[in-house]
């Protein structure tokens, strides 16, 4: 019998085996010294909370917070014009990844530039981005990159290629960002956007996608210097379930600890060929904005100096704004991102903001906790 794809996940989503987490979880909560709240930092991890109804199968003493952990949701709006203006330059193609062609920005959403003429492109990969660019030698492609560690090595790798190639008419517009530092910024940062000293996180479920990459080590200082627990946790409901479980036990028996849930797949040090590869084309940021949390220092990556002939933000730095835009005056997404409010405390949830006319990124985004709230949380 040949190995089929539900071969891969059926046993992570078996409704026994996580009803048998969920009592041994109420089993080892019953030591705890008083309730505790988790951070799942990824919203791939907040959907398989709602999707699952694993919130309903907790005792009161846990409680889910979610984290900021979209790439989409936590775009700025400037960052968002600067696709939008690039997008309507003549000859240029504009190449992103899916949900971005949707959220806007001060001036509209990419989709609001295609339908305006612009030549907008979304692709499943990165890679895909070459193929339009050897198609199109008469036009500049732009690839818009987006995301964290997870999908930075495909950006490193289209730039190799293109570079193997001697492509001249593909650039890129780089904003990948980066998890440990904003996990950081949640627990120990107090500037004008983020006073964290405030903050309710106890414990982080840390992505394993993130750490199929860089490993699980970048998680090191939270237990060490915050002590804040951290599991990296799988994406399956029965992976996340497992991981709350090593929190509980971890603060019942008075650990504080990096442990892995995910180790099918999560070493210590991660891909260390994929890491290679993003040092050799990517530095550190100074500061990169994010939506709703303001500047985070060393958050995001760009281009080394050495390719800045394939970086769209020089070479068309003349017509790119600088200034910052203020978020909707109604939206709490910022709160929500710092794990501060759950969507259903913003007073335009649901109502004035809905998937089919968000306000806040966390609706526009389907990765986004009020996407998640809406399609699960008994809205629809």
């Amino acid at each position: 019998m040949s190995l089929q794809l539900k071969d891969l996940y059926d046993k992570f989503r078996d409704p026994a085996t996580i009803k048998a987490l969920a009592k041994l979880i109420g089993e080892e909560a019953k030591k705890l010294e008083r309730p505790i709240n988790v951070m799942e930092v990824c919203g791939g991890h907040t959907h398989t909370i709602m999707k699952y109804g694993l919130k309903q199968l907790l005792p009161e003493s846990i409680e889910f917070i979610h984290g900021p952990g979209c790439p989409v949701c936590i775009m700025p709006k400037e960052r968002i014009d600067h696709a939008y203006i690039l997008a309507q330059q003549p000859d240029v193609i504009l190449v992103t990844l899916g949900d971005m062609i949707k959220v806007p920005g001060s001036k509209g959403s990419l989709q609001d530039a295609r339908s305006k003429g612009a030549d907008v492109r979304f692709v499943y990969s990165p890679l895909d981005a070459l193929k339009i660019a050897v198609e199109n030698p008469d036009k500049t492609v732009i690839f818009f990159a987006i995301g964290f560690e997870t999908t930075t090595p495909m950006t490193a790798a289209l730039m190799d290629q293109a570079i193997e190639r001697g492509l001249k008419n593909l650039l890129f517009h780089i904003n990948h960002v980066t998890v440990p530092e904003v996990m950081k910024e949640l627990i120990d940062s107090r500037d004008v956007h983020v006073d964290s000293y405030n903050n309710r996180i106890d414990a982080f479920i840390g992505p394993s996608h993130v750490s199929v990459i860089a490993g699980a080590k970048i998680y090191e200082p939270f237990p060490r210097a915050y002590h804040r627990p951290v599991v990296v946790s799988g994406f399956e409901p029965v992976d996340v379930m497992e991981g709350v479980l090593m929190l509980v036990k971890q603060f019942s028996e008075k650990r504080c600890e990096l442990e892995v849930q995910y180790r099918r797949s999560v070493t210590y040090e991660g891909n260390l060929k994929a890491q290679a590869m993003i040092n050799k084309y990517f530095e550190k940021r100074g500061l990169f904005k994010w939506r709703g949390l303001g500047n985070i220092p060393d958050s995001a990556l760009k281009l080394r100096d050495e390719y800045a002939k394939f970086d769209a933000e020089k070479r068309y730095a003349d017509i790119l704004p600088k200034e910052e835009i203020e978020d909707h005056k109604l939206c709490i997404c910022g709160d929500i991102l710092r794990g501060m409010a759950k969507p259903t405390e913003c007073q335009v949830f649901s109502t004035a903001c809905k998937p089919s006319s968000p306000l806040g990124s966390c609706m526009v985004s389907s990765e986004g906790a009020c996407a998640a709230y809406y399609k699960y949380g008994g809205v629809m």
